[in-house]
């Protein structure tokens, strides 16, 4: 979830950093509520590219991300999903899946 100053700001919906947390702990609860979920909510609310493929990022390796995103996604345990995380490109939620 971009907003207002990220490398890659949404350019259909301007949104503060405040609101862009805002969204993402929302998705969240979602996601918390339904964990089958993650796809969908990924397509309908992701800003960038990966929405087209339900959030799935593929396989990638350490040094591949950048520091926060990476961290988050390899002390995950496989099926769960991160809190929010922030980098430079917004907030992130991310689900492990192997």
């Amino acid at each position: 979830i971009s907003y207002e100053g990220t490398q890659v700001a949404n350019k259909k919906e301007k949104r503060t950093k405040e609101q862009a947390k805002a969204k993402a702990e929302l998705l969240l609860s979602q996601v918390q509520a339904n964990p089958t979920s993650f796809m969908m909510v990924a397509l309908m609310n992701s800003d960038d590219s990966s929405s087209q493929q339900g959030g799935d990022l593929g396989y990638f390796a350490p040094g591949q991300m950048v520091k926060p995103f990476e961290d988050a996604a390899f002390g995950l345990e496989v099926g769960k999903v991160s809190l929010p995380v922030q980098t430079q490109f917004g907030y992130h939620l991310i689900q492990r899946t192997q």
